[in-house]
């Protein structure tokens, strides 16, 4: 089945840039060749593949023209290439795509994020690394994949210290007291495999170790930042005091750091229509971010979690990306958890912090509705995870301006971007043209560029 496509839109296939999530190729590439990006991108986050643009170079420029198959029955042999190495996969779809007056049909293949690792017709599998496919070769490589991919978990991975540190604990021993008093500390503990062998495993040090940041350093703490400003790139002057750690087991992790990360959030105060007011954050907001950020991220990569807390805003950076078929897009409406027994086993303890599994970032994003505030933003890093929970209201930015002057004989550019959550002062301009262009404000006069302010038009 064709799909007719405009002319602007195939030159903006021509124009595509090789990167990490988009690929063109010459429609006689080899289906074996092709295989090798087909199978980087499945392992991958995902991309799109253009089969049918031809690039010529002439120099040290490319030109690439528009040079598809002649019919579908031309493509056969690529599309029994993607059968074979994804048979039945719902990941990898095609549709070719036909323009006026534009040669030959192209192949665009979409490959989404998914949880399996997808091999190339040699029996590698590759990774997509900017816009390179690279080999994943020998078992370390094999390995991190799995963990990438949230077939493998670092929780189920053997711990080189003694028993001790968990079997005897005195977390253990409150645990069982109060859940299972009936239990023995080391049979319970093997049975729920958090001892294999000798040794205790990831997930049995971070939940019932005292002092798990001791045995697995630089993985089990919390950092928590203060910064004055609302830059996006701060900088060690605007550090209000230096970085807090907070340590313990998950359990007491997660309280201790959001009871902190309250405190600090009452000190803050913000530029409202009235004067300065207290910022409020949701505490179930705070709550469900955090504990997110403690049973879901990437135990394999040794690297703390971060708060950081601005004047308009908290970042909650969780080491490693989403795993398994998880992207930015389908999070609050998918389940996947990376480290299942952690999940599972916190929410035996008392009070977890998890009360309602799964549903911890849709309570998180509810709660910051019912104060009509703005819902957190998602997104992903080379090597991790970050939330953002913005303070800006859900008003409009030219509202808040009006807001304001309803209480103000005026305001300036500085003064409105701090209200608005508006980053570009340039932005900003255009807002306040916006409100002069319908009447509603003007430039206050016999004022300096620098002392440039508005103020409710007159007359």
């Amino acid at each position: 089945m064709r799909t007719p496509i405009t002319p602007r839109q195939r030159d903006i296939i021509l124009s595509t840039e090789e990167d990490h999530f988009h690929d063109v190729k010459a429609k006689e590439i080899k289906p074996s060749k092709l295989s090798e990006s087909v199978s980087a991108f499945a392992n991958a986050s995902g991309g799109e593949i253009f089969i049918g643009v031809r690039e010529e170079k002439t120099g040290t420029t490319k030109v690439r023209r528009w040079d598809g198959f002649s019919d579908v029955e031309e493509a056969n042999a690529i599309l029994q290439m993607l059968n074979q190495v994804a048979p039945l996969a719902d990941f990898i779809s095609t549709t070719f795509l036909s323009c006026d007056n534009a040669p030959g049909i192209v192949l665009k293949i979409e490959i989404l994020r998914n949880g399996s690792i997808t091999k190339a017709t040699d029996g590698i599998p590759y990774i997509r690394k900017g816009a390179q496919k690279l080999p994943v070769d020998t078992d370390e490589g094999l390995e991190r994949l799995r963990l990438d991919k949230g077939i493998s978990s670092y929780e189920d991975y053997k711990v080189q210290t003694t028993l001790d540190a968990i079997e005897n604990s005195t977390v253990t021993l409150e645990f069982l007291l109060g859940v299972i008093p009936t239990a023995e500390p080391e049979p319970w503990l093997r049975k729920q495999l958090l001892i294999v062998d000798q040794n205790p495993t990831v997930a049995g040090v971070i939940l019932f170790s005292e002092e798990p940041q001791a045995i697995l350093p630089k993985r089990t703490a919390i950092k928590l930042f203060r910064y004055k400003t609302t830059d996006l790139a701060p900088s060690r002057e605007h550090l209000v005091f230096d970085p807090l750690t907070i340590e313990g087991w998950a359990y007491k992790l997660i309280y201790r750091a959001v009871e902190k990360t309250q405190e600090l959030v009452e000190e803050l105060k913000r530029l409202g229509a009235t004067g300065l007011l207290d910022v409020q954050y949701p505490p179930e907001t705070l709550h469900e971010i955090i504990t997110n950020a403690v049973l879901h991220r990437d135990y394999s990569v040794a690297a703390d979690i971060q708060i950081r807390i601005f004047d308009n805003r908290i970042e909650v950076e969780s080491p490693g990306r989403l795993a398994g078929h998880v992207t930015t897009d389908n999070i609050l409406h998918t389940q996947y958890a990376r480290n299942q027994r952690l999940v599972r086993l916190i929410n035996k303890f008392p009070n977890p912090p998890n009360k309602d599994v799964g549903e911890g970032l849709n309570t998180a994003f509810d709660a910051m509705r019912k104060l009509r505030l703005r819902d957190p933003i998602i997104s992903e890093t080379a090597s991790s995870v970050l939330i953002t929970i913005p303070h800006q209201k859900l008003a409009s930015p030219e509202d808040l301006v009006m807001e304001f002057l309803g209480k103000h004989s005026e305001i300036t550019n500085r003064a409105a971007r701090e209200i608005c959550g508006v980053r570009s002062e340039n932005s900003m301009k255009g807002i306040f043209k916006r409100l002069e262009a319908r009447g509603l404000i003007e430039q206050v006069p016999n004022r300096s560029r620098f002392k440039a302010a508005w103020q409710i038009k007159r007359g």
